[in-house]
C-alpha cells in the first residue's frame, strides 16, 4: 500500500464525515490514521474546502449546530430547502434520526422495539429519498442513508444495491461498508458484489469473513495488513483477537486482548467478547477486574453492562446477570450480544419462554448467530420436543461446520429420534474435526455397542482410554466413563481369549467402587481361562506405571473410520 495516499483519504474521509455527524465512522478513520501516525504529508494536504455555497453555508452551520446537540427535527428545519447534497445529507440523516428517538422514547416497559415495516414516518421518509435517488440527486453519503433505512424496512436486496452504489462513490464511509457487511448471506454472495478496487477493501473483508466466520481467511487478510504498515491499528488487533476467540485458541485470544488495552488502556469496543472469553476460562478475578475498569470509564456503555453481567453469571447470580443484560437492552435494542447471553441467563433460571424469545430477537438482528441457534436447539431439548430441536441444531451446525459441540448436539438429537445412521455420521465426524469436550468417541462407542457391533465399540473404547491416559497420565479421575470404558474392553478380550489384555482392564475397574465386584469376577474369570490362581498385581509399564494397552487385532481408528453407514 502507498500509506501516504492512504493517509490523504484518511485525512479526508474524516473531514467529510465529520461534517455530516457520522461520528462512528470519523472515530474508526481517525483510530486508523493514527495507527500511521509515523507517515508524514506537506502542509497542502491539510487544507479544508467546505465545499458548500455561500447561500447553504449559513444554513448549514445553524443545522449541523443543533445536530450536534441533538435537536434534530430543529436540524431539518433549516436545511429543509437546501440543494447541496452535504445539507441534504443533514436534511434527511436529522429527520432519520428524529423518528428513531421518537420511537425509542415510546418504548416504556418494552425489551424490543416495533416493527420498522409498520413505521409510517419511516416510510413517508424514504420515498421523500427514493425520489432524489431516481433523479440521481443523491452523493454516496445520502445513498448510505438510503440503505439503512431500506433495511430498516426489511427491503434487504435493494439495501444491498443500494450500499454497494455508496461505497462506489464515497468509499471512504466505512459505515456503509459495515452495514454491507452485515447483509451479506455467504461468500458466494460477497464475490458476485461489484465493489471498487479501494485499499479500504481489505479492511472490509477481513471484517467480513470474521462476520461469516471464515476465521482463516479473516486472520490472513489481518496478519498482511499487519506487515503492509498497519501494526499499530487496533482494529486490526481487535479483529485478530476475535478470531482467536472464534477458533477456541483462548490464550491467544486473552494475550492479544491484554496488548490492545495495554496500548488504548480507556477502549469499551469489544470488551464484551473479552469477558466472554474469560467467562470461559473461569477467570473470575480478572473478569471483576475488567468490569470495575469498564466501570471507571463509562457506566452506561452496553459493552460495560454486558462485561458486568458476564460476571455476575460466573458467580451464579443468575438475576443480576440479567437486570445488566436488560439495562444493555434498554441503552441498544439491537445489541446483538446482549440478547443471546440474557438467553442464556434464563436457560440457567429454567425459563423457557424467555430464553426462547432473547434467542428469537438475536437470530432476528443476525441470522449467522450461531450461539442464538445452539441455545433454541437447547431449549427444545429441555421442553422435550426434539423436532424443533434438531431444526435449530442443524442451523447452529451449518454455521459452525467443524465445532464438535454441534455436532454432538445434533448426534443426540438423531438419537432421540431413532435416526442412527445419522447418529454415527455426527459422532464420526465430531472425532476428527477435533472433538473439544472429549465426549465424541465415548457416544460413538456406545452406538456401535447398541448396534451390536462390538469390534467398533472396542476399538472406539480403547483409542478413548489412550487419549485419556495420554492427557492424564497413570491417573484417572473418579469418572465411570473410564471404568465403564475399562469394563467393556475387559469383558471384550475376555471373550476373544485375549487375556493379558482382559487382565489390564479388569484390574484397572479394582480403582472404582461401582465395577470393583464385577473386576474381581472378570478376574476370577481370567485365572480360571489361565488354569492358575488369581494374581495380586497388575501389570507395569518400564515407567512403573499402570499399562493401557492397544493390543487388538484391528488397526483401531481403521475400524472407527470404518462405519457401517
Amino acid at each position: 500500500m502507498d500509506l501516504k495516499l492512504v493517509k490523504r483519504d484518511l485525512l479526508k474521509g474524516i473531514r467529510e464525515c465529520s461534517e455530516r455527524g457520522l461520528h462512528f465512522s470519523v472515530k474508526w478513520l481517525a483510530e486508523l490514521n493514527y495507527a500511521i501516525k509515523h507517515v508524514k504529508l506537506d502542509a497542502a494536504d491539510y487544507a479544508v474546502d467546505s465545499g458548500l455555497l455561500d447561500d447553504d453555508l449559513d444554513n448549514y452551520t445553524l443545522a449541523k449546530s443543533y445536530f450536534d446537540i441533538k435537536e434534530y427535527d430543529r436540524s431539518a428545519y433549516f436545511v429543509r430547502d437546501c440543494s447541496q447534497p452535504k445539507c441534504r445529507f443533514i436534511y434527511f440523516y436529522a429527520s432519520y434520526l428524529s423518528i428513531e428517538k421518537k420511537k425509542l422514547d415510546s418504548m416504556t416497559d418494552k425489551n424490543c422495539p416495533p416493527d420498522q415495516r409498520k413505521n409510517q414516518a419511516l416510510k413517508d421518509l424514504c420515498a421523500l429519498i427514493k425520489q432524489d435517488y431516481y433523479e440521481r440527486k443523491l452523493d454516496g453519503y445520502c445513498l448510505y442513508l438510503y440503505g439503512v433505512i431500506l433495511k430498516k424496512l426489511d427491503l434487504t436486496s435493494l439495501a444491498i444495491d443500494v450500499f454497494v452504489e455508496s461505497i462506489a462513490v464515497a468509499p471512504l464511509l466505512w459505515s456503509s461498508w459495515l452495514e454491507l457487511a452485515l447483509l451479506i448471506p455467504s461468500k458466494n454472495k460477497l464475490n458476485s458484489l461489484i465493489l471498487p478496487d479501494h485499499w479500504i477493501k481489505q479492511f472490509f473483508l477481513a471484517y467480513v469473513y470474521l462476520e461469516q466466520l471464515n476465521n482463516d481467511e479473516a486472520l490472513d487478510i489481518c496478519t498482511r495488513l499487519q506487515v503492509e504498515g498497519f501494526e499499530n491499528s487496533t482494529f486490526i488487533k481487535a479483529q485478530t483477537a476475535i478470531v482467536y476467540h472464534n477458533k477456541r485458541d483462548l490464550n491467544k485470544a486473552i494475550e492479544t486482548y491484554q496488548d490492545l488495552l495495554a496500548e488504548d488502556p480507556y477502549r469499551l469496543d469489544n470488551m464484551d467478547t473479552y469477558s466472554n472469553v474469560l467467562y470461559v476460562n473461569e477467570m473470575k478475578s480478572e473478569l471483576a477486574d475488567l468490569a470495575q475498569s469498564a466501570v471507571s470509564i463509562d457506566k452506561y456503555r452496553v459493552e460495560t453492562c454486558c462485561v458486568i453481567g458476564n460476571y455476575y453469571s460466573l458467580r451464579s447470580d443468575h438475576g443480576k446477570a440479567v437486570l445488566y443484560f436488560q439495562r444493555a437492552l434498554k441503552l441498544n435494542p439491537h445489541y446483538l450480544s446482549a440478547w443471546t447471553l440474557i438467553g442464556h441467563e434464563f436457560m440457567e433460571m429454567k425459563n423457557t419462554n424467555a430464553a426462547i424469545h432473547s434467542y428469537r430477537r438475536a437470530i432476528e438482528i443476525n441470522r449467522r448467530d450461531y450461539r442464538a441457534w445452539y441455545g433454541l436447539g437447547q431449549t427444545y431439548e429441555i421442553l422435550k420436543m426434539p423436532c424443533y430441536s434438531l431444526h435449530y441444531y442443524k442451523q447452529s451446525q451449518q454455521l459452525r461446520p467443524n465445532d464438535s459441540r454441534m455436532l454432538i448436539a445434533l448426534g443426540e438429537t438423531y438419537e432421540r429420534l431413532e435416526k442412527i445412521e445419522n447418529a454415527l455420521k455426527c459422532y464420526f465426524k465430531a472425532c476428527h474435526v477435533g472433538d473439544i469436550e472429549g465426549i465424541a468417541i465415548v457416544k460413538l462407542a456406545k452406538l456401535y455397542d447398541r448396534l451390536s457391533l462390538v469390534d467398533n465399540a472396542a476399538a472406539a473404547y480403547t483409542e478413548y482410554c489412550l487419549k485419556e491416559n495420554e492427557t492424564k497420565g497413570s491417573g484417572y479421575d473418579d469418572h465411570m466413563e473410564f471404568y465403564s470404558a475399562f469394563q467393556y474392553l475387559a469383558n471384550y478380550h475376555l471373550k476373544k481369549g485375549q487375556l493379558d489384555d482382559a487382565y489390564t482392564y479388569a484390574y484397572k475397574c479394582l480403582e472404582n467402587e461401582e465395577t470393583k465386584e464385577q473386576a474381581k469376577a472378570l478376574l476370577k474369570s481370567i485365572a480360571a481361562r489361565r488354569g492358575e490362581p488369581e494374581v495380586e498385581t497388575v501389570p507395569m509399564d518400564e515407567t512403573g506405571n499402570t499399562s493401557v494397552k492397544n493390543d487388538t487385532n484391528m488397526s483401531t481408528m481403521d475400524m472407527i473410520l470404518s462405519p457401517p453407514y
